[in-house]
């Protein structure tokens, strides 16, 4: 079983699962791998790309990939000869909704935007 079936709504996600994704990203190589997608985008990165821009051996790169994908993170899809690797983000964001469901619910005050989700800066890349 990969887990795909658990992670399909915020409201059904198991600690379980929550664990096996948070401790795949417990890793620094495997952290900056997820991280790179995500900023990629749907489109992904081949798997040279990764090493690449990461400095990774291909090895290690593979085994870090298959933990990120068992984890049920990422995702991989073939097109023609070459393997693109992309964030699952219904995944990431339903990691993210039950980490932060119910956030202050038993609160003696309202903490409002406290729970909200930071949005993180866009940084402007300069030519």
């Amino acid at each position: 079983m990969t887990g795909d079936q658990d992670f399909d709504k915020v409201k059904k996600m198991k600690p379980n699962d929550v664990v096996k994704a948070l401790s795949a990203l417990a890793q620094e190589s495997r952290l900056a791998m997820f991280r790179l997608l995500v900023k990629r985008g749907p489109e992904g990165f081949t798997p040279s790309v990764i090493a690449d821009k990461l400095g990774i051996a291909a090895p290690t790169l593979s085994f870090h990939l298959k933990e990120l994908q068992n984890a049920g993170l990422i995702a991989a899809r073939r097109e023609g000869r070459f393997l693109f690797y992309s964030t699952r983000f219904d995944r990431m964001k339903g990691l993210v909704g039950f980490l932060t469901d119910e956030c202050c619910s038993q609160a003696d005050e309202a903490c409002d935007g406290d729970c909200k989700p930071v949005v993180a800066q866009v940084r402007r890349r300069s030519a």
